[in-house]
């Protein structure tokens, strides 16, 4: 090894969502800016992926069949209160509910509406995985 050179294992993102296009866009722009991605279609297939190999950070839609991003949210905080999330949504505001600020309130540490660019995102991930340099 290089004097002062640390060997450097990719970090894990598991991205949730149940639209293939913003998992293959999500997927192409983190695996290029050097993360190692992993992909869930809706929420029980992102519990059984957590389960067998963890993650270093979710990105998890909070609206999914068969179990909703907010369910994921829960399960991942009594598994691993650490691990960082952040929730994305494109619809389901009301007068009286966001999505978004009650999946802050379950532990979400950061939130993005849809649409976002991939330099936001990538921002967003870089802040939670203390990637981001100058």
């Amino acid at each position: 090894m290089p004097s002062g050179g640390v060997a450097m294992t990719k970090q894990r993102i598991l991205v949730v969502d149940d639209d293939p296009s913003i998992r293959r866009t999500l997927q192409t722009g983190l695996s290029k800016a050097g993360y190692e991605v992993l992909e869930a279609q809706d929420g029980e297939e992102a519990s059984r992926l957590l389960s067998d190999t963890g993650a270093d950070l979710v990105i998890a839609d909070i609206y999914m069949p068969k179990k909703s991003g907010l369910e994921v949210i829960m399960e991942l905080r009594d598994q691993s209160a650490s691990t960082p999330v952040i929730a994305m949504t494109d619809g389901g505001r009301t007068k009286n509910f966001n999505p978004l600020s009650y999946s802050e309130v379950l532990g979400g540490v950061r939130t993005i509406a849809k649409p976002f660019t991939l330099d936001e995102m990538l921002a967003l991930v870089k802040q939670e995985l203390g990637g981001g340099r100058k």
